[in-house]
């Protein structure tokens, strides 16, 4: 999942959540807590900690 030309971006002013913007890429929803460790959305949402869950789910309404 690494890019050299991709950047980590936050949706909105507060967010806790970073989303990795990989251009030329299309469908694929990486984010991470920290920059550190990658998620991607639709393979690993069910592996997340309650915490992180009630997280995405926060900042993602339409999402599950």
């Amino acid at each position: 999942m690494s890019n050299d030309t991709s950047v980590w971006e936050k949706r909105y002013k507060g967010s806790k959540i970073w989303w990795k913007n990989i251009p030329g890429v299309i469908g694929e929803f990486v984010f991470s807590f920290d920059k550190k460790r990658e998620y991607n959305l639709f393979q690993d949402y069910e592996k997340l900690t309650p915490e992180q869950r009630k997280l995405v789910d926060a900042e993602n309404p339409l999402i599950p």
